[in-house]
């Protein structure tokens, strides 16, 4: 299965602030990248079945709420992770933290989001393909890619491939560097 990556597109809502362009209208594969060296470093992949701005809407949401995980963009670009806030889980001492630095949390948010540059993948949304998919690239970054980086957040939900499934040949094509995504592996 060959797996064409199209982009960088801009996260909804900064294509003038970016200089980049929208999101397409088709579901699929996508990845989060910031600008790295003479490419782009993954910092998550995720898959949707509905189009890409309907899901992107929704993280954004996420993110503005404090309930993900908010990191330096400058730093990520280094490819150092550096948390700004901590996402996932709240505690009512959490939520008073969020409440007490919720505009400096969400201005960090709202720059992570613009310095985001989006690569997309129509792959096959039927089936287990794109979950298939998602889980081997997050697996390439959390073992294969972790000497070039720590940025990608651990403890994703992922679905890989199950025993009684027939493995799938990949080849990723892309016309940009896509730091820590190999040229083939298996799904």
């Amino acid at each position: 299965m060959q797996v064409s990556w199209l982009g960088p597109y801009s996260w909804p809502g900064f294509e003038e602030i970016n200089g980049l362009s929208a999101l397409p209208a088709f579901p699929g594969v996508y990845l989060w990248t910031v600008d790295h060296l003479s490419g782009y470093l993954i910092y998550a992949a995720g898959l949707t079945r509905r189009r890409f701005r309907v899901r992107f809407n929704e993280h954004t949401g996420r993110y503005l709420a404090g309930h993900y995980t908010v990191l330096d963009i400058s730093d990520m670009q280094l490819g150092r992770r550096s948390e700004v806030w901590h996402g996932w889980g709240w505690t009512p001492e959490k939520r008073a933290q969020f409440a007490e630095r919720q505009t400096e949390i969400r201005e960090a948010a709202k720059r992570q989001l613009a310095g985001f540059r989006v690569f997309v993948a129509n792959a096959e949304t039927s089936g287990r393909v794109l979950e298939r998919l998602e889980a081997a690239i997050m697996n390439q970054l959390y073992h294969e890619a972790s000497p070039l980086c720590d940025v990608p957040d651990p403890g994703m939900m992922l679905a890989p491939r199950r025993e009684t499934e027939e493995p799938i040949a990949v080849w990723n094509v892309c016309g940009s560097t896509l730091h820590g995504l190999p040229a083939s592996f298996t799904i």
